[in-house]
Parts: structure tokens; C-alpha cells; sequence
């Protein structure tokens, strides 16, 4: 399956695992990669400069094949600097990375100067426009039914998928919505070059959180996410568990920042991944587990894909003849 993305990052298929905080870790990325794709590892998981490098170490153990790392741009004052990792990556010849939350543009020279790959999340035309003015060399758009953050459009992959490959001339990673190989058909017909999964991936063998929250991915639908915290300007979409019911009522009523930070706060994620406690906390999920049927591991899942992938082609060949 040869697209733009698979020979700008040198892997078989197009199908990328998305950076998770606390799921992108070394176990899930090699096994990605091992199987054709790209996995992804987050640097904001592993907290300091060090612990990134040996988890960078442990990919290299598990595959020879392509994995990048995942910076998250949002600012923080208590947060390792994105250069610091950057330099890790270096040094370890981790030329891949993908950034996320603010503009890249701080870091593009020093990125670019140390001949990275860089592929940039955005949720719309007008970002994807400014992340290829700065140099990036591909960007992924995330449509509204994607985990995590969405933006504040609500406008779905469907749309604002083809909106933003006519906007550009760099590849475009479609986000949002997408489990299956049907799914991946649907995203090269809409003129994307691949697609990012995070969801979908979490479902899997290789994916170190706890199988209750992976049963509860098998049974859920895609009404069991909801979008909260939008009234601080950072909306996201997480599971529905009593902590999210709780966090979409204070806002209904007018809650501040500091009146939610310890129902969102990331850090509580931990529990739920680790401990299993569904309730324990926030946790990002997108629509797309509806489309979850069965825990796979990932070169299982990706074998699949491919497959349905090459079935949907067929089957649409059939009826355009």
C-alpha cells in the first residue's frame, strides 16, 4: 500500500498509532512498527529526558523499523522543555516526531536543522495552511469524532478531511473516527494519505492499561464519549464515566478552571488505565469505539485492515464499473 506517507516515513502501510499521554509507550509503538505501520511513543508519558531515551532504547530492542515521538506543545511551567527530549532524540537518531496542542513553530529550526520529520496536528484548514508555511512535512487533521482534542469546530472528518487536502500541498494524516480498513479506504478516497488511530489502538494486546478498560472498549458504543471542558477553551472527548458526567455538569453550571482542575487533571488517568478503575478519572476516547468489536494484537489488527482494505477497493471498483 503504497502512499506519500509510507515513503516519506519508510514504513509498508499507511496507518500511524497516534501519540497517547500514558498509553504511547514502547511496547504498543514497536509492535506498530514491527507490523508495517507507524508507532508512536509520548514524550510527555515518560516525564524526563532520560526515561524517554530508555524507552527509545526499548523500541530499538523490539523492532529496527521506523517509530517517532509524540511532543505535546501545550505550555506548562512544570513540564520537561520540548528541547531537552529533542536533544534525547538526537542522540538516540529519532528523526520522526509529531507535535501537537500549539503552532511548532518555536521549534521548526532546530527540528528542521536536524533533518526531522515532522508531522504537526491540526483540526482545520486555516492551521494546516500555517503549519506548511513553517515547514512541516506533513499534517494530520483530526475531525470531531477523534479522542483527546478536537477542537472547537465540532466539524467532522468527513468534512473537514477533504477541506484541508485541498488547502495544502504537503500529505495529510487523517484523524477521527477511523478502526478498520474500510475506514482506510474511505480516508485515501477522501485524499488523504493515511490515517491515525489512537482508539482503536488502545483495544489491543500490546497496549499496557488494564483489561477492564479494554472489555469496556469491546461493549461501549459510539454514544459512551462525551466533549467536556469546553468552557475553558480545551475541549476534549473522553469516555462517559461518572467523573466526565461530573465535569460536563459543573460546566453547565458555570464551573471555573480551578473548580475542575481536579476532576481533569491527567494524572487521575492513572487510575483508570493502571488500576482499571473505570471511574477513576478522566480518559480520552474517541466515537470510534463504537466500531471495537474484539481485542486484537496489533499485527492481527493491522493484517486485518489491510485486508478489508483491499476487499472495500474491490468491492467499490465492482460498482463504479
Amino acid at each position: 500500500m503504497k502512499t506519500k506517507i509510507t515513503e516519506l516515513l519508510g514504513i509498508e502501510y499507511p496507518i500511524i498509532c497516534g501519540g497517547m499521554f500514558q498509553v504511547g509507550r514502547g511496547e504498543l509503538a514497536a509492535a506498530v512498527s514491527e507490523a508495517g505501520g507507524l508507532g508512536i511513543i509520548t514524550s510527555k508519558t515518560q516525564g524526563t529526558p532520560e526515561a524517554l531515551r530508555k524507552e527509545i532504547q526499548k523500541i530499538k530492542k523490539l523492532t529496527d523499523k521506523p517509530f517517532g515521538v509524540n511532543l505535546n506543545l501545550f505550555p506548562s511551567q512544570t513540564a520537561t522543555p520540548n528541547e531537552d527530549f529533542i536533544e534525547v532524540m538526537i542522540e538516540e537518531d529519532v528523526r520522526i516526531v509529531e507535535t501537537s496542542g500549539r503552532s511548532p513553530e518555536p521549534l521548526m529550526p532546530l527540528l528542521k536543522d536536524n533533518n526531522f520529520t515532522v508531522m504537526h496536528k491540526v483540526v482545520g484548514p486555516k492551521y494546516a495552511k500555517t503549519a506548511e508555511r513553517l515547514g512541516v512535512d506533513a499534517v494530520i487533521v483530526v475531525g470531531n469524532e477523534t479522542g483527546g482534542h478536537p477542537g472547537m469546530s465540532d466539524v467532522g472528518t468527513l468534512v473537514v478531511l477533504p477541506r484541508v487536502v485541498d488547502s495544502v500541498a504537503i500529505p495529510v494524516i487523517a484523524g477521527g473516527g477511523f478502526a478498520d480498513g474500510r475506514g482506510l479506504v474511505s480516508a485515501l478516497a477522501l485524499g488523504a494519505e493515511g490515517v491515525l488511530m489512537g482508539t482503536r489502538f488502545m483495544a489491543t494486546k500490546e497496549a499496557t492499561i488494564h483489561d477492564n478498560v479494554k472489555n469496556w472498549m469491546v461493549e461501549a458504543d459510539e454514544t459512551n464519549t462525551i466533549v467536556v471542558q469546553r468552557n475553558i477553551g480545551s475541549p476534549s472527548r473522553v469516555a462517559v464515566n461518572e467523573v466526565s458526567k461530573e465535569v460536563d455538569r459543573l460546566e453547565k453550571e458555570g464551573a471555573t478552571l480551578e473548580e475542575l482542575l481536579p476532576l481533569i487533571t491527567g494524572q487521575r488517568a492513572k487510575h483508570v488505565y493502571f488500576e482499571g478503575d473505570l471511574d477513576g478519572g478522566i480518559w480520552s476516547c474517541g466515537q470510534s469505539v463504537g466500531l471495537i468489536k474484539e481485542v486484537l494484537s496489533v499485527k492481527e489488527l493491522i493484517e486485518q485492515m489491510v485486508s478489508e482494505a483491499k476487499k472495500s477497493s474491490a468491492f467499490i471498483q465492482e460498482r463504479v464499473n
